[in-house]
C-alpha cells in the first residue's frame, strides 16, 4: 500500500484548512454578542440566531427556498432517471447528443443562464412566476441526478432483471421491485445534491426571483447590500449546518464513497 509523504500531507492539510478556515469564522461570528462582525471574544449569544428567525423576510424566503429545493430535485429525479436508463442501456441515434445536453448546464456558467432566462422570461411575459422558477432550477440540478445514477447504473448487474422478466414480471414491475432498489442509492444521493444545489443557488436566482418568490441566497445578498452585521453570520452558519446535516445523513444512509465515488 503506498503512503503519502510528508510533503503530501503538508500540502493537503493547507489545503483542507484552506476551504474550512471561511466556515469556520463565520460559524464562530454567528455566536458573537456584539454588533459589528466580530469573533465571540466577550462571550457567547445565540441573540443573532433568534433574530434570524425574528425577521419575517428571511423566515419567508427559508420556506421559499425549501419548496424550490425540493420541489426542483424532485422533478429533477423524475426526469433524470428514465434518461439515464435510456442513456445507458440503448443504443440510438443522439444519444450522445441527449447525455451532452443534460450535462450542458455544469459548463454553462450560472451568470450566462441567468441573463438568458430573464431575456427569456421578459419575451414571453412569464417573469415572476414560482414555476418558471423552479424550471431553472430543474435545469441547473438534473446534471448532479443524472451523473449519480448512470454511476449507479453503471455495472449493475442484471441479472436479476432478467429472472424477473423471465417470470412474468412487466417493466414497470421489473423497474419498481427489482432496478430502483438497486440504483437506489444513485437516486438518493443525486435527489440530495440537486436539493442542495438548489436550495443555495444564488447567481442565476437573482435575475429571474420576483419579490414574492425571493429565496433565501437571494434575500441574504439583499441584505447584505444594505447593511452587514452578525445576523448574515448566522444565516450562513444555518445553511452550513443544514448543509452538513444532509451530507452526514446521505453518508450514513448509504456511504458517500459508494454514491459519489462508485466503491461498493
Amino acid at each position: 500500500m503506498q503512503r503519502n509523504g510528508p510533503i503530501a500531507l503538508a500540502f493537503h492539510i493547507l489545503v483542507v484548512t484552506f476551504v474550512l478556515a471561511p466556515l469556520v469564522i463565520i460559524c464562530l461570528v454567528a455566536f458573537t454578542p456584539e454588533n459589528t462582525l466580530t469573533l465571540p471574544t466577550t462571550g457567547i449569544s445565540l441573540r443573532w440566531f433568534k433574530a434570524v428567525f425574528a425577521h419575517p423576510d428571511f423566515v419567508t424566503s427559508f420556506w421559499n427556498s425549501i419548496w424550490l429545493a425540493t420541489i426542483s430535485a424532485t422533478l429533477s429525479v423524475a426526469l433524470a432517471v428514465p434518461a439515464a436508463l435510456a442513456i445507458s442501456r440503448y443504443s440510438f441515434p443522439g444519444r450522445d447528443f441527449l447525455n451532452a445536453l443534460f450535462l450542458s448546464p455544469l459548463i454553462i456558467p450560472h451568470l450566462v443562464l441567468g441573463v438568458a432566462f430573464l431575456r427569456l422570461f421578459a419575451l414571453i411575459g412569464v417573469g415572476g412566476s414560482f414555476a418558471w422558477l423552479v424550471a431553472t432550477h430543474i435545469i441547473v440540478v438534473t446534471p448532479y441526478v443524472l451523473r449519480l445514477v448512470l454511476a449507479a447504473l453503471s455495472g449493475l448487474d442484471r441479472s436479476a432483471e432478467q429472472a424477473a422478466r423471465t417470470l412474468g414480471a412487466g417493466e414497470w414491475t421489473t423497474f419498481r421491485r427489482i432496478t430502483a432498489p438497486m440504483i437506489l442509492p444513485g437516486i438518493t444521493g443525486g435527489w440530495l445534491l440537486a436539493f442542495i444545489n438548489s436550495f443555495d443557488e444564488l447567481t442565476m436566482s437573482i435575475f429571474v426571483t420576483s419579490p414574492a418568490t425571493v429565496t433565501l441566497p437571494v434575500r441574504m445578498y439583499m441584505y447584505a447590500t444594505e447593511s452587514i452585521d452578525p445576523m448574515m453570520a448566522a444565516v450562513s452558519a444555518l445553511m452550513i449546518a443544514l448543509t452538513a446535516v444532509a451530507m452526514l445523513v446521505l453518508d450514513r444512509t448509504f456511504g458517500l464513497d459508494r454514491i459519489l465515488v462508485g466503491q461498493r
